[in-house]
């Protein structure tokens, strides 16, 4: 079954439906399976509509919501320069071996406006611009638009990663992804797959691929297929994050040894 990433799961951030336009006029809600991508649950409601989809792409929502799991104001693992990170929540894949499992659940954790993370995020000095990860960004791509484009508005540049490839976004029919898609300068594509597990730039598995859509980052076209894994470390008051391109060994023998001594 081919699967389409139907969005704006912010709106619904307590359950595990995604609404989307069925393209003959429905509202339809759409259940993920683990394996078979997506199967309709149940028809939400018939409208008529006021105005072309694509009009509705052009106006701009400042007040779009997003289910956000985490951020990091400055990190040097998640794509080009310094960037801020934004890390959604929710993702259906629930692929074996995942480095973020805490962001799989559909569940409310931080609901903000796009407007005010870009507040965040413009207020951060020094940054290249933003990477979004997950979770799987593309659920909540209506939110992500909007803070893409008024982050890119001011200079910043968008690097973002998503479980599907990239032929499966540009055949989706929901415009809010095709939108977004048109704000990414550089694209991760593809599901994190354990038994093919590498030590790439910006990837943990060999089948995912590295798409400059734009030409801000062409320069690194070559750099993006040497081996290469990032990790970076952030020490709280009382607590340890890792991000950026873990090794899955490296990380069970850490966790080890912080369950063995928690000095």
């Amino acid at each position: 079954m081919m699967s389409w990433p139907f969005v704006d799961q912010a709106a619904c951030p307590s359950s595990t439906c995604l609404t989307g336009p069925a393209g003959d006029g429905r509202e339809t809600a759409f259940g993920w399976g683990s394996s078979t991508g997506l199967r309709i649950v149940a028809t939400l409601s018939f409208h008529e509509r006021e105005e072309p989809v694509g009009e509705r792409v052009r106006k701009p929502h400042p007040t779009t919501w997003l289910n956000v799991g985490a951020w990091q104001e400055r990190s040097v693992a998640n794509g080009p320069g310094e960037r801020f990170v934004l890390w959604l929540q929710g993702c259906g894949r629930r692929c074996p071996g995942c480095f973020n499992p805490e962001f799989q659940p559909f569940v409310r954790r931080e609901r903000v406006t796009s407007e005010g993370v870009a507040g965040k995020v413009l207020r951060t000095e020094g940054i290249d611009g933003v990477s979004f990860t997950g979770g799987e960004p593309m659920m909540q791509a209506r939110g992500l638009f909007e803070l893409a484009r008024m982050v890119r508005a001011r200079g910043l540049s968008v690097f973002c990663y998503t479980g599907f490839t990239l032929e499966e976004l540009q055949g989706s029919w929901n415009p809010w992804v095709l939108a977004l898609l048109r704000q990414v300068d550089v694209l991760i594509d593809g599901p994190y797959e354990q038994d093919q597990a590498a030590a790439l730039r910006w990837r943990g598995s060999r089948n995912q691929r590295v798409h400059f859509l734009t030409d801000r980052y062409r320069s690194l076209v070559g750099d993006a297929q040497k081996p290469l894994v990032e990790m970076e470390f952030i020490i709280g008051d009382s607590s340890l994050s890792m991000t950026g391109g873990l090794d899955e060994a490296f990380v069970a023998r850490l966790q080890q040894i912080l369950r063995e001594d928690p000095r």
